[in-house]
């Protein structure tokens, strides 16, 4: 029975694909979520490859998410990133849903920016508001380093204590002074979707201390800490968690907000971006 393809291979390989000789690796990746997207539009000297030009990375079907791995600049920091993601509730492997986000750290980036689209649950949080992750409940049930471990990559068990950097997030927190508002912070629960949570499941979650839920990012942060990455995650509260407003959830209001808040959103991301640049 012939051998599996170690993972770190098949990076290497992906790697090959996209590095160019005349390009500085980038020193930042970033994970662009709901209404984010275009921002990688707009990078100096961007260089976009669509996910189905590159071997071993999934497709994102979800509405608003392009599908592009973008190279260029901003604030005269290299970045790549990509423009969406995939979910494990489209049927996707947990090793293929980090497979953009373990590219990113092998192209180089030693410094993740995630961000996403989540219900707000604690008091306080409010439709429009930015959130920094100061750490999450993987509730997805699903974890990216079952399995035999790639040496290469990263160690076999990884410490989480601090899997998101306060030092990131307390230059993001200047950062969003410096801009006029405040960023909150919180604990992110990401569950597996693709439905919305009950009430119920929103209390219990309260419960268990999340500020805000979703369906992404926290596999992401395991695999690129078990590849050595620091991170700095961010959400924008898109909704008010079930049970706890009036409406009734769905993605297009969950696209409209993020539609709302993305130049606020955008202006914090290009602020850090500087602070990254400059020390």
């Amino acid at each position: 029975m012939p051998q599996a393809i170690p993972l770190s291979e098949r990076l290497d390989r992906a790697c090959e694909r996209i590095r160019q000789p005349s390009r500085q690796p980038p020193r930042v990746a970033l994970v662009l979520g709901s209404g984010l997207g275009a921002f990688a539009d707009d990078l100096e000297g961007r260089v976009a490859i669509p996910y189905s030009e590159i071997d071993g990375m999934p497709a994102s079907r979800v509405a608003g998410h392009a599908g592009n791995l973008v190279l260029g600049r901003a604030e005269g920091v290299d970045v790549v990133a990509m423009q969406g993601r995939v979910h494990l509730y489209e049927g996707h492997t947990p090793q293929d849903v980090v497979f953009g986000a373990r590219l990113m750290v092998a192209l180089g980036a030693e410094t993740m920016i995630i961000t996403n689209a989540a219900g707000g649950i604690a008091e306080g949080l409010a439709p429009g508001d930015l959130m920094g992750i100061e750490d999450h409940l993987n509730l997805t049930g699903h974890n990216c380093l079952v399995g035999a471990n790639d040496d290469e990559l990263g160690a076999r068990f990884v410490d989480m204590t601090t899997a998101y950097s306060r030092d990131l997030l307390a230059v993001a927190e200047r950062c969003a002074d410096g801009l006029g508002f405040r960023l909150a912070r919180g604990v992110y629960a990401g569950l597996l979707g693709p439905t919305y949570e009950t009430p119920a499941e929103i209390r219990m979650l309260r419960t268990l201390g999340a500020d805000a839920v979703g369906m992404s990012t926290v596999l992401e942060v395991i695999a690129a800490r078990h590849m050595g990455a620091r991170l700095l995650g961010m959400s924008c509260i898109t909704n008010l968690a079930a049970g706890l407003g009036g409406e009734t959830l769905s993605h297009e209001e969950v696209q409209e907000t993020a539609d709302r808040v993305r130049d606020r959103f955008r202006a914090l991301l290009m602020a850090v971006l500087r602070e990254v640049g400059s020390s």
